[in-house]
């Protein structure tokens, strides 16, 4: 008997979701799927010269969809769209290959997102020159353009002055929009 028809969608689709953590989610039969599909792509990933940020399998009404997200491995910068589908086809190739999910399922190849969440020391280094929100273990917020990334600790140019803060006393952050001059220079000025 033929195995069913796979669908797959390779797009940009931007997740919501907490990214970042191990590449799989490691929860039931889906996490144990993940874990198996990023230790089929990571070095395709790699090969592109991207890091393989995190897989998702789940169900989206009646099939599954598996999300992979990819980033640079470092500095500042972005995917670029040409990079995205160049990774996306080779994915795409490669889960036709092994053959993980049973049945028909949607593939979603995209980044992080422009708002991600920093919750690792690689994703600091990747909001280098960055505006971020951060909120601290004490509750206090702190709001700037993240200057640079030194070992276990982050300056943030922030109310007209550099902070330093070590990664450990973040509980959040997250990297921020940056809508233009005005609002930079508010935020880093302390009149945001």
């Amino acid at each position: 008997m033929a195995s069913p028809k796979k669908t797959r969608r390779a797009g940009r689709a931007h997740d919501r979701r907490r990214p970042g953590g191990p590449p799989a989610r490691r929860d039931g039969r889906s996490g144990e799927i993940a874990s198996r599909i990023a230790g089929e792509l990571e070095a395709i990933v790699a090969g592109s010269g991207l890091y393989l940020e995190e897989v998702r399998v789940g169900r989206s009404g009646r099939g599954m969809v598996v999300r992979v997200i990819v980033d640079l491995p470092s500095g500042p910068g972005g995917v670029g769209s040409d990079s995205l589908t160049e990774v996306s086809r080779a994915i795409s190739a490669r889960l036709d290959d092994v053959d993980l999910v049973e049945g028909s399922y949607t593939l979603e190849v995209s980044t992080p997102g422009a708002e991600r969440p920093l919750t690792d020391p690689r994703h600091f280094s990747r909001a280098e020159g960055r505006l971020v929100a951060l909120t601290l273990a004490d509750g206090s917020g702190l709001d700037g353009r993240l200057q640079n990334l030194d070992g276990d600790t982050v300056s943030v140019r922030a109310n007209g002055r550099l902070h330093t803060v070590r990664i450990a006393e973040i509980s959040s952050g997250r990297m921020r929009v940056d809508m233009g001059k005005a609002e930079s220079k508010a935020v880093e000025e302390g009149e945001d």
